[in-house]
């Protein structure tokens, strides 16, 4: 079986995991759906229950898209992360994307609490929350536009993404500390990071960023294969190593940044899920890994999900501990590897 083959193969196996992941997301949850009214219910035929249509239009298909979109979006911009800083460690959030977006919904919930103002964050999935975390967001992208325009050097890029972000969390921390204490719930529960608070229109939103995002990424293969090789060769391929970088940094910022924005940080897929793209595809063509590690992303946040939502019991579980939980051993996969133990 030759190589294009088999990635054929691929692609289509793991599309096909996506579509059954991606349709348990709404068969599955605290309340059960009978099958064929699940299925009744996307071909807008009448349902058997008027409650059991909300439930699946209102809150687990939107949830179950936001979770795909999240998946794909984390899952390129962490390959991006890691061909640009040449480390395998690295993710979406290691420029302070994150940190800015979460900075954003701080001043928005902690500080007006300590000016005794109460902002509407009923079930955190007003667009308070979301335009907060954006405008965070896209303070710490021109911060590093600015900087990745000035700097030829990704290695002084990372370290000064690191400590900004290690500065907005101690701005953060500050503000907790004259908070109150439904503020700081509000603040943790947004941490946790959550597919199910997007509605049918913010889901619409952010599917058109994280396409155009993702199209500008399989757009950067070439560049990015380039990278891989090193400054120098890039160069005397004729590669403008300065857009490139700029256009990466660019990139990778609107796709955390809107995904964090509108689901909350989402921590150690944009880890883990480029090496499992590597070591399921073995190649570091990024033509093959991008579209590889969207579908790969997709489908184990729609699994992460499923799991959040604790199935049959009326608990919901933070998004962020399910994929911890499954990206850290990745990590420490990753480091033994390289040690070879």
């Amino acid at each position: 079986m030759n190589l294009n083959s088999r990635n054929t193969i691929l692609f289509i196996s793991l599309s096909v995991i996506l579509v059954l992941a991606f349709f348990l997301q709404l068969l599955l949850g605290s309340v059960k759906i009978p099958f064929q009214d699940v299925i009744a219910i996307l071909t807008q035929k009448t349902a058997t229950n008027e409650t059991w249509q909300n439930i699946i239009l209102e809150s687990r298909l939107p949830g179950a898209l936001a979770a795909l979109l999240a998946g794909a979006g984390l899952s390129i911009s962490g390959l991006q992360m890691q061909t640009l800083f040449r480390n395998p460690v690295a993710d979406p959030y290691v420029l302070g994307i994150s940190a800015g977006a979460g900075l954003g919904v701080a001043i928005y919930i902690l500080a007006a609490s300590a000016f005794g103002i109460s902002p509407d964050v009923h079930l955190l999935s007003g667009w308070g929350i979301i335009l907060a975390a954006s405008c965070g967001a896209v303070l710490i992208f021109l911060i590093n536009f600015i900087i990745s325009f000035k700097l030829n050097d990704v290695v002084a890029i990372l370290i000064i993404g690191l400590m900004i972000g290690g500065g907005i969390i101690a701005l953060i921390e500050i503000l907790q500390s004259f908070s109150s204490n439904e503020a700081l719930k509000n603040y943790v529960l947004w941490t946790f990071g959550s597919f199910k608070y997007v509605d049918n229109v913010q889901v619409v939103y952010l599917a058109i960023i994280v396409i155009v995002a993702a199209l500008l990424s399989f757009f950067l293969s070439k560049p990015l294969n380039l990278m891989l090789l090193g400054d120098t060769y890039a160069t005397s391929s004729g590669l403008n190593i300065r857009t490139a970088k700029i256009m990466t940094v660019l990139c990778t910022s609107i796709l955390a940044g809107s995904i964090t924005a509108f689901c909350g940080p989402i921590g150690f897929v944009g880890l883990a899920v480029p090496h499992v793209a590597r070591s399921i595809f073995k190649t570091a063509d990024h033509k093959i890994l991008t579209p590889a590690c969207a579908v790969t992303g997709a489908i184990i946040c729609c699994l992460c999900n499923i799991l959040a939502s604790a199935p049959g019991s009326n608990y919901v579980l933070p998004v962020n501990a399910i994929t911890s939980l499954l990206g850290a051993p990745v990590v420490v996969w990753i480091i033994l590897k390289q040690r070879k133990i």
